[in-house]
């Protein structure tokens, strides 16, 4: 006739601690940095003028001839223009950068 082992209060909690943890250190190390690059390219897109330089996402270089809402009219050549979202700008190039 044994009885039954006592149970341990508490224990359910001690067992989500180590994953608590390891969410509290996943939302520092990768949704915290990309929260600040999504708001960084928020940036980017509102500040977008025309006659900036800019490069695209595929690479393309290209000289701001058009501003509208979602978009952006690019030239990259004589005569030749590219619309494209305004999410697909990269980077804006500096004007001691560009030359």
């Amino acid at each position: 006739t044994q009885s039954p082992a006592p149970s341990t209060p508490g224990g359910g909690i001690g067992f989500f601690v180590p994953f608590i943890f390891i969410f509290i250190i996943m939302y520092f190390v990768m949704i915290r940095p990309q929260k600040k690059r999504q708001e960084q390219q928020q940036k980017l897109v509102t500040s977008l003028k025309t006659g900036d330089r800019v490069i695209t996402n595929a690479g393309i270089h290209g000289l701001i001839s058009n501003v509208k809402d979602t978009t952006v009219i690019v030239k990259v050549a004589d005569n030749v223009k590219i619309e494209m979202e305004k999410s697909a700008i990269s980077n804006v190039l500096k004007p001691e950068t560009a030359k």
